[in-house]
């Protein structure tokens, strides 16, 4: 698998979304090439892409709101 560099600025620079999008931009069109070699077409494998990305920022976002319940609930006790 391509390797991917480590973040060179802390979370908060202004530039480390662009920064990880460089880090991991190799990598993504490896697997693109993959995924079109094995017979999927480029605008498919993108498209899933980026559904399978949405879907885990959306896990992401429903992680984060049950650990803060979690955490309120756990003050009341």
């Amino acid at each position: 698998m391509t390797e991917i560099t480590r973040p060179s600025v802390p979370e908060d620079h202004p530039d480390r979304h662009i920064r990880c999008q460089d880090a991991i931009q190799f990598a993504f069109e490896h697997l693109l090439r993959q995924a079109v070699a094995s017979g999927w077409s480029e605008s498919e494998a993108v498209a899933a892409f980026i559904d399978l990305a949405d879907n885990h920022m959306l896990s992401i976002a429903a992680n984060d709101e049950t650990n803060k319940l979690i955490e309120r609930l756990k003050r009341m006790t």
